[in-house]
């Protein structure tokens, strides 16, 4: 199968989100650069493609202009291993100007939509328990952060 490779659009500023990115995900790391030359259409020596790779994730960031822009028709999923890991991308992804949404949603500084959810979640939202269930669903449709401790209590009926 050939490799896919999510592309994102950006007006000029794939590099700084790339590196941004980078700097969140261990084991990530930019792999090139490409700038436009004189045939443009953007200024000659400015970058038009970063392609980069989030813990061996590939990806490309485009510098294409104001055409388009990041919706939260798309979204990146990390999904975390406890609250710590969840707090922590949250918090990192937030950084210089993200907004929170809800029910773990957040689009960051670059317009970016991401969902920093717990591997709990499955599980909580999925019991078999319709009653144990439902509980849980209600307590995260009234989160914006993911907290596991209170969708558990939640679950629990406490």
């Amino acid at each position: 199968m050939p490799q896919i490779t999510p592309n994102l659009w950006f007006d000029t500023e794939g590099k700084d989100a790339a590196e941004f990115y980078c700097s969140i995900v261990p084991n990530s790391r930019i792999n090139n650069v490409t700038y436009y030359g004189e045939a443009g259409p953007g200024e000659t020596g400015t970058v038009l493609t970063v392609d980069f790779e989030l813990d061996g994730e590939r990806f490309t960031a485009i510098n294409g202009g104001p055409h388009y822009k990041l919706t939260p028709a798309v979204s990146f999923m990390i999904s975390c291993q406890d609250q710590d890991e969840v707090d922590y991308y949250w918090d990192k992804l937030l950084e210089g100007g993200g907004q929170a949404v809800q029910c773990g949603w957040l689009t960051d500084r670059f317009g970016l939509s991401w969902q920093v959810i717990p591997k709990q979640l499955e599980e909580l939202i999925g019991d078999p328990d319709p009653g144990r269930s439902q509980r849980a669903m209600t307590a995260m449709l009234g989160m914006v952060k993911i907290d596991i401790a209170a969708m558990r209590a939640a679950a629990d009926g406490d």
